[in-house]
C-alpha cells in the first residue's frame, strides 16, 4: 500500500476543520479531522487550523518580460502602446536580456507565493524570432513537475506589420507553445479582418485555443470584439478562446454591452482583467450574470512596461476587489475565484481543486476566513504543488 502525507486539522476556504489525504500528488481524500487516523509511516502535517486555499492560478503574465532579480529598470517610456512596444524592443536588444533565467527566476517567486498553474504569454517577433519561448520553454521543462504552465505564442508587434511574423508563430506552436496569441486587429494591424483571419488559420492548423490582448477602446473594440465571435462561430472555437483585458466593455452603453456579453457568453469565450486602476475594465456582476467567465492575472511584472505587479495572486485578488469596490466577505470570494477556480475554467487547466481526484496543489495561509487572506495577505504557511512541499527557499 502506498504511504500518504496527511494535512491535518485545516479548513477549506474556512468551512470545518478536515484531514487532508494526498497520495502520488493526488488528493485521495478530505475527512472530517480525526475521523481517519494516518497508518504507520505515513507522513504527517500539523496544519493547526490554518485556511485552506486550492493553489493560485496566474491567468496572464509576460514570463520573458520581466526583471525580477535583476537590476531595477528606470522607466522613461512615453504614454502610447507602441511606445512602450518599441521600447522594449530597443531595451532588450541593447541588454541582452536572458528570457530563460528571466522567467525562472519570476516562475520560482510564483511557486513559493503558492501559484500552480500559469498562463504566461512569450513575444514571437521578427526580431528575435523563438528566443523567449526557447527560454520559456527552458524554464517550464526545469519546472514541470511542480508548476502547470501554459505558454502563449504572443504576437507583440503583431500579426499583420512585420513579414515573416504569421511563419514565426507557426513554427512556435510547433515547438511547443500551447495557445495562440494576437493583439488588437484593429489599432495595431489596421485591417482586423485580415488578422483574425491569420490567427484562426494557425489556430485551426495546430488545434491550439486562442487566447488575444484586445485593447482597443469603446466602438473600435466592439468592432473586434464581433469580428471575433463570428470567426469563433464559423471555425466551432466555442469554449477556446480567451479575450484578455477587453476594455471596451467597461466603455460601452449597457444595452450595446450587455448584448455583447450575452454572445460572448454564447460563444463560450472567456475574459481576463488584470484589474488595471486607471483603465475600463469589463464589469464583473454583469459578466457574472450574463454566465461568462472573468478571470484574473497580473500581466507584465517588473519589467520595461511596468514597476508594478506581484507573484503573490493574494495581492492580485485584492487588487481586483478593490478595483470592482468588491467589500462584502461573499464578494470578497468572487475574487479570490478570480485567481483559483474561475482561472482554472477560463485557462482549462484540469483536475483543478479541492476535491478528491484533484491535483495536490494546497496553500496553508493563517487566517480567520478568505475575506481575511485577502485583505492580510497573510505568508505562505505550507505551499504543496502536485504533491511536492515548496519551501520559501525552493528552487530548481
Amino acid at each position: 500500500m502506498k504511504s500518504s502525507v496527511w494535512i491535518r486539522n485545516v479548513r477549506p476556504l474556512g468551512a470545518a476543520s478536515v484531514d487532508v489525504q494526498v497520495i502520488d500528488g493526488t488528493i485521495a481524500a478530505l475527512a472530517p479531522h480525526g475521523s481517519a487516523p494516518p497508518a504507520s509511516g505515513d507522513t504527517v502535517i500539523d496544519g493547526e487550523g490554518a485556511l485552506l486555499l486550492p493553489g493560485f492560478v496566474e491567468g496572464h503574465t509576460h514570463l520573458d518580460k520581466t526583471t525580477w532579480g535583476m537590476p531595477w529598470y528606470r522607466n522613461e517610456v512615453g504614454p502610447r502602446l507602441v511606445d512602450r512596444i518599441e521600447n522594449e524592443r530597443r531595451w532588450r536588444a541593447a541588454s541582452g536580456h536572458d528570457a530563460a533565467r528571466a522567467s525562472r527566476a519570476l516562475a520560482l517567486a510564483f511557486l513559493r507565493a503558492g501559484t500552480t498553474r500559469l498562463r504566461t504569454h512569450v513575444d514571437i517577433d521578427t526580431d528575435a524570432g523563438l528566443r523567449h519561448l526557447d527560454g520559456v520553454l527552458a524554464t517550464r521543462d526545469a519546472l514541470k513537475d511542480v508548476l502547470d504552465m501554459q505558454i502563449v505564442a504572443f504576437p507583440q508587434s503583431g500579426v499583420t506589420g512585420r513579414p515573416g511574423t504569421p511563419e514565426l508563430l507557426d513554427a512556435a506552436l510547433a515547438a511547443g507553445a500551447d495557445v495562440l496569441g494576437a493583439l488588437d486587429p484593429a489599432a495595431i494591424d489596421g485591417d482586423p479582418a485580415a488578422s483574425l483571419d491569420i490567427t484562426f488559420a494557425l489556430a485551426t492548423k495546430h488545434q491550439k485555443p486562442i487566447d488575444i490582448h484586445l485593447h482597443e477602446p469603446g466602438e473600435l473594440g466592439a468592432f473586434t470584439f464581433a469580428l471575433l465571435l463570428d470567426r469563433v462561430e464559423a471555425h466551432g472555437f466555442g469554449g477556446r478562446v480567451v479575450v484578455s483585458h477587453a476594455f471596451c466593455l467597461g466603455e460601452l452603453a449597457a444595452p450595446k454591452r450587455d448584448a455583447l456579453l450575452e454572445r460572448i457568453a454564447r460563444a463560450g469565450v472567456a475574459l481576463l482583467t488584470t484589474a488595471p486602476a486607471s483603465t475600463p475594465v469589463p464589469p464583473l456582476r454583469a459578466a457574472q450574470a450574463a454566465g461568462v467567465t472573468l478571470f484574473g492575472g497580473n500581466d507584465g511584472i517588473r519589467d520595461a512596461w511596468t514597476p508594478y505587479g506581484s507573484p503573490d495572486m493574494l495581492e492580485r485578488a485584492m487588487l481586483i476587489a478593490m478595483r470592482y469596490d468588491l467589500r462584502r466577505d461573499d464578494d470578497l470570494a468572487t475574487a479570490l475565484a478570480c485567481v483559483t477556480t474561475e482561472g482554472a475554467r477560463g485557462c482549462d487547466f484540469d483536475r483543478y481543486g479541492l476535491a478528491p481526484g484533484a491535483r495536490a496543489d494546497l496553500v496553508l495561509v493563517d487566517a480567520e476566513t478568505v475575506a481575511h487572506a485577502i485583505t492580510s495577505r497573510p505568508a505562505r504557511r505550507l505551499v504543496m504543488a502536485n504533491g511536492v512541499v515548496i519551501a520559501a527557499d525552493f528552487v530548481r
